[in-house]
């Protein structure tokens, strides 16, 4: 793999990056992603081609915008390179390989959806339904172009599998999950279960750790209660992307010390 490949990856998180800014901006507002031309939400001066390029544009114009000089939310470069960041390791991570486009599209919706969800507690159905149905062609094309069409079908086992899991929680208890978690579990499924269910249960447990670990340090801090509402679904979201990166080495290890062979297909067998 060449860097090159990797520095246009990379080039293409900021672009993404830039467009997710905007998605989360305007979806959870009901607005189109596409019209009007981006601007300045106090002032509405549309935003020249000059003053929209990822992460320079925030630099050289002081954090400000152009006209009014209001701040410029340090959302927007945050996203734009994180976008880039993960990009670059997903590259790193898989290649020149087939699957690397879908687990590119489902890292972009996730951090999407984790700032919407950190921003208005709120999982949008209009970010959460195309990312699930980009996703999955992305996904039916890699089992075309390899073969791998018993993968496929791991993966709408454990969407379907992670969906009707959180939704008996929900059921159970609508206090402990919203309906937006719901649809992310099911998308969370779909996007992981190419790589193996295992994967799938490495980012519920990690998400669920993590949110348990912030709770107890903010309830410490007496910065939050235990009826103090958290973004659950940006610790999900979180939970899926490490498992995507740092996965393999965990699961390759709980399957050595459980008997490699009881619990699946050797690691090597995993596509990186």
């Amino acid at each position: 793999m060449s860097s090159i490949f990797v520095v246009i990856v990379g080039l293409l998180g900021l672009a993404v990056g830039s467009f997710l800014n905007v998605a989360v901006s305007r979806v959870p507002a009901g607005q189109s992603v596409v019209r009007p031309r981006s601007a300045c939400p106090r002032c509405a001066t549309p935003i020249a081609a000059r003053d929209n390029i990822p992460l320079v544009s925030w630099l050289l114009l002081g954090r400000r915008c152009r006209a009014c000089l209001v701040p410029i939310p340090a959302r927007y470069p945050i996203i734009e390179a994180l976008t880039a960041i993960l990009f670059i390791a997903e590259a790193l991570r898989f290649g020149r390989s087939e699957v690397l486009p879908a687990q590119l599209v489902f890292t972009a919706g996730l951090l999407a959806l984790a700032a919407c969800d950190a921003e208005q507690f709120l999982l949008p159905r209009r970010l959460i339904y195309p990312t699930l149905g980009l996703t999955a062609a992305c996904l039916l094309a890699a089992a075309a172009a390899t073969g791998q069409w018993h993968r496929l079908g791991v993966t709408a086992a454990c969407g379907v599998g992670a969906f009707a899991v959180f939704f008996a929680l929900h059921w159970v208890r609508p206090a402990w999950l919203g309906f937006g978690d719901v649809r992310l579990a099911g998308l969370l499924g779909t996007g992981l279960g190419w790589l193996g269910p295992w994967y799938l249960v490495f980012a519920l447990l990690a998400g669920s750790v993590a949110g348990l670990l912030v709770g107890v340090v903010l309830m410490a801090a007496g910065r939050a209660t235990r009826h103090t509402r958290l973004p659950f679904g940006v610790f999900l979201a979180a939970g899926a992307i490490a498992a995507i990166l740092v996965g393999a080495p965990v699961i390759h290890w709980y399957k050595s010390v459980n008997d490699p062979y009881a619990l699946g297909v050797p690691l090597t067998t995993v596509p990186h």
